[in-house]
């Protein structure tokens, strides 16, 4: 099978979808490679890296009309409709017309979002790996603009205590900046509404902020909706711990709705000037109020910063992360006597755009509009 290797075309993405490694995996596999040129530059991997593993490097049309096309972040008006089959990050739940735009071309469409969070996919869980990576930076951002240190510091001129982190959604990205956090020497608490969470947080050695609430926890461990009377008591709960926290690393996201309110303006007027908020739910709305959507913002003299795309000011190693993501999954869904088998879990989750048919319950409700 040929696989081809898109250049990220969205601003400010330096990622690139299969890394030098990656591509003497493939070939180890069975496959030929051709990269977009300069798909890898910004992450690192020059054009002369891929042709060194054994790919060859050729035009976007090229690698478009490869058996398998490949790209980190894949959207409409792109010209993928053309793909025989794409993979990649194609936000289904928030683009369903474009998932329809692919199934009406015939385009295989393998959306990396709905791989199931299970042990054996494990290896294939793209959003987990990026995850990872965007909590171990926002944490690195947001000390970068704390006028503070991280860690207590004891000198001659006296001692200074350590910075407050606060972090809201324990999920990879979660965990991630806790650890991260840790560390580097912060004091770390850390909210969830699934109750599971607890012994997670206490496990990396911070403190558990309790707030009053039903477990919602919803099949393959995601958080669910909450009821809004719930969702006001949750932001009143944690209105103390936002108001003495430095830096607030805001994470928690519902698959397919709009990111949840965690801190609204009341909240935020509370905060001391010169805190931090990196808002990693800034792609699906933002957990506070004054979320932007790109950027950052100040608001009485916090700082919000959108984190969606900070996993990109790490594009070496999270391009190299999703690059064995990638591998895993096409070694697994791809079976040279029997094709793709819609039998299997993983296959039937994964591909969501098949022979001219959205496969994908979800994507078909919502565009019916429910």
């Amino acid at each position: 099978m040929l696989i081809g290797v898109l250049k990220e075309t969205i601003p400010g993405e330096r990622r690139v979808s299969a890394v030098p490694d990656t591509v003497t995996r493939l070939i180890k596999a069975g496959n030929e490679v051709v990269v977009e040129q300069g798909a890898g530059s910004l992450a690192g991997f020059p054009d002369a890296a891929y042709i060194g593993a054994g790919a060859s490097v050729d035009s976007r049309k090229s690698v478009l009309a490869a058996d398998l096309v490949a790209g980190v972040v894949l959207g409409p008006d792109k010209g993928f409709e053309q793909a025989k089959a794409l993979v990649g990050m194609m936000a289904p739940f928030q683009q369903p017309e474009f998932m329809a735009v692919l199934a009406t071309g015939g385009t295989t469409a393998i959306a990396f979002e709905t791989v199931p969070r299970t042990s054996l996919a494990q290896t294939m869980d793209a959003l987990s790996s990026q995850a990872n990576t965007a909590g171990y930076r926002a944490v690195l951002e947001g000390a970068s603009r704390l006028q503070r240190f991280l860690p207590m510091m004891t000198t001659a001129a006296g001692t200074v205590k350590p910075a407050r982190l606060l972090v809201l959604g324990v999920g990879v990205a979660g965990l991630q900046a806790i650890a991260t956090g840790r560390r580097l020497g912060a004091v770390v608490s850390a909210f969830d509404v699934r109750s599971a969470a607890r012994e997670q947080v206490e496990s990396l050695g911070a403190t558990f902020v309790e707030v009053s609430l039903e477990n919602h926890t919803e099949e393959g461990g995601y958080a669910t909706a909450l009821a809004d009377v719930e969702q006001g008591r949750i932001v009143r709960g944690l209105s103390k711990n936002v108001s003495t926290a430095d830096i607030v690393i805001s994470t928690a996201q519902i698959p397919g709705r709009p990111a949840p309110l965690l801190i609204d303006d009341e909240s935020l007027a509370a905060m001391a000037p010169g805190s931090v908020i990196i808002d990693l739910a800034s792609s699906t709305g933002g957990n506070t109020s004054q979320t932007p959507e790109s950027g950052d913002v100040n608001v009485n003299g916090v700082t919000i910063v959108a984190g969606g795309q900070l996993v990109s000011a790490v594009a070496s190693d999270a391009s190299t992360l999703f690059g064995r993501n990638l591998v895993a999954l096409v070694d697994h869904l791809y079976n040279e006597e029997t094709g793709l088998d819609f039998d299997d879990e993983i296959t039937a989750g994964a591909v969501v755009a098949s022979g001219g048919n959205l496969l994908n319950d979800r994507v078909r409700s919502l565009l019916e509009g429910n």
